[in-house]
């Protein structure tokens, strides 16, 4: 990879894709439909789930967002093809958590994407979740982590909340 451009395109793209799951973590949902072009499609097919433009992805991933207690996602870099000012890639993608109604979810996936340059840089025009693993057994562990030695009787503060 010699070319400038396309070496300037591929972090950019990258840098997308983790904006898209930062955004998502931290319930940052204006930001989050930003990074999709006005008339994009975010589809994960088996939770019969299609949002199409700005305004319905946007309005998606906050009422998806409201039926977890705690939820965490990991991506992994995966494959860019660039091809002028559109590109195609797909991502890995690893989450756990668990809905306010007690369902249990962790999940391996890939994310099957298509970009697009704009004037304000790479957006996604379509974004896909293919699961290709998904275990729903119910999860032992906690969103109230605590770093006290004395056990979790010792208190139920998150590290984000000692910080503040």
């Amino acid at each position: 990879m010699r070319d400038l451009q396309a070496i300037a395109d591929r972090v950019e793209i990258e840098a997308l894709r983790g904006d898209h799951a930062d955004a998502a973590m931290i319930g940052d949902y204006d930001r989050f439909a930003s990074l999709f072009t006005r008339d994009a499609v975010w589809r994960i097919p088996p939770a019969d789930v299609e949002f199409t433009g700005r305004k319905e992805i946007r309005a998606g991933i906050e009422r998806l967002q409201g039926a977890w207690e705690f939820w965490v996602q990991n991506v992994h870099p995966g494959t860019i093809q660039l091809d002028g000012d559109t590109a195609t890639g797909r991502e890995s993608i690893f989450e756990i958590g668990r809905q306010r109604d007690g369902r249990s979810v962790l999940m391996y996936g890939l994310f099957h994407d298509r970009y697009q340059r704009t004037p304000d840089g790479w957006k996604f025009t379509e974004r896909l979740l293919e699961p290709r693993y998904l275990d729903t057994t119910a999860l032992p562990g906690s969103p109230h982590v605590t770093w006290d030695p004395a056990g979790p009787e010792a208190g139920n503060t998150s590290f984000a909340e000692e910080a503040r």
